[in-house]
């Protein structure tokens, strides 16, 4: 399961509007890959269809479609937005990563 705060949710909705996708019908793809200074890097795009193998969650009113293989590194993760002038945009808090980069765009298990 991954959970969407509040601040996530509504820059997800103002971002999928912004590129002509239906925030109530369309996807936020989540996924990780490797790369990046810690060794894997999350990766966050809108979609509008899903796969077969797809893990689809629905939180706060966001659903969300996770690949197979990225599921298993992002279970209990919290997608969050920090805005402002130090904000640093999504954010990713994974309880199964042991050490992130300070950007905050990798990790390592």
């Amino acid at each position: 399961m991954i959970k969407v705060s509040e601040s996530a949710r509504k820059k997800v909705i103002s971002l999928m509007e912004d590129d002509n996708f239906d925030p109530f019908n369309d996807y936020v793809r989540v996924g990780v890959h490797s790369g990046g200074c810690s060794g894997l890097s999350y990766d966050l795009k809108f979609d509008k269809t899903v796969a077969e193998d797809d893990k689809i969650f629905e939180d706060n009113g966001i659903k969300i479609a996770v690949d197979k293989k990225s599921f298993f590194y992002l279970v209990g993760t919290t997608l969050e937005y920090s805005g402002g002038l130090n904000g640093k945009g999504f954010v990713f808090n994974n309880p199964n990563a042991q050490r992130t980069c300070g950007c905050g765009e990798s990790f390592s298990l």
